[in-house]
């Protein structure tokens, strides 16, 4: 399955939210996504499953608890894939960065020709 038919998904993507605080039991995660989302806990099994099966998340066993954690690498399919539209971003950014610093010039060299006026 492709990254974005994973995180195409509002429940699973939520559930990555959850993890990416840090490990989480199934237990937690299922009493979120219930409240949130009015699924079953079997519902959300199968989630949290796709996201095993896809690697976005990892499960480790501790007695009768299972541990879910996110799991970076399928996350750089994304991240690359951003990549392209950053340059965009960065440039308005920039824009929005030049036209602050010519804002605050502006009003520094009114401020200061106005307090020098003699207005009697």
């Amino acid at each position: 399955m492709h990254a974005f038919d994973i995180l195409g998904d509002p429940v699973r993507r939520r559930i990555l939210e959850l993890l990416a605080d840090g490990e989480q039991t199934s237990g937690a995660i299922t009493e979120v996504i219930r409240a949130e989302f009015a699924l079953s806990q079997p519902a959300v099994s199968q989630h949290l499953r796709v996201l095993r099966e896809s690697g976005f998340a990892s499960v480790r066993a501790e007695g009768a608890r299972r541990f879910y954690a996110v799991e970076p690498s399928p996350l750089s399919e994304v991240d690359a894939w951003l990549d392209r539209f950053r340059g965009l971003w960065n440039q308005r950014l920039d824009a929005l960065g030049t036209e602050l610093a010519r804002g605050r010039r502006a009003s520094r060299t009114s401020g200061a020709a106005t307090s020098g006026r003699n207005t009697t």
